[in-house]
């Protein structure tokens, strides 16, 4: 027999990964566009609540490097730099393909971390991935 008469004529496909809020990855995208520009927000994440101003990729770049060159010595120099050298990295790989991809990561600033009675976890930057992302909201918890 052949595989395509052993399938039943109506399955469907299983996503296996988890897929970003459409909306959630445009409003990145808008954000990414003005280096000044933040919004706070309140997500659900699988560690607990998180609430920030989320901000662009470019001005998550600039506070890392600035935060960076506050410490001395010579590995944070280097690291400072870590997120420009894998950018650059990234549009030589992506050069061949032309393609723009919708964001895939959320950038917060001032972020707050709520988590199983345990107290708040302060964070200046923090990165993650929007499909760890199960939820939302505008503004921040009061």
């Amino acid at each position: 027999m052949n595989e395509s008469a052993d399938r039943a004529p109506d399955s469907t496909a299983v996503i296996t990964e988890p897929v970003p809020d459409l909306q959630l990855q445009l409003l990145v995208q808008l954000l990414d566009r003005e280096m000044r520009s933040g919004l706070p927000l309140t997500l659900a994440v699988p560690a607990g609540v998180l609430h920030g101003d989320v901000i662009g990729h470019e001005a998550w770049k600039a506070d890392w490097s600035r935060s960076l060159r506050q410490v001395e010595g010579e590995g944070a120099n280097l690291i400072a730099e870590f997120p420009e050298t894998v950018d650059q990295g990234i549009k030589e790989l992506g050069a061949a393909e032309g393609a723009q991809q919708l964001p895939r990561w959320i950038h917060l600033r001032d972020a707050t971390l709520l988590f199983g009675g345990m107290a708040p976890l302060r964070l200046p930057l923090w990165r993650g991935r929007l499909s760890d992302v199960s939820g939302w909201a505008l503004g921040r918890p009061e």
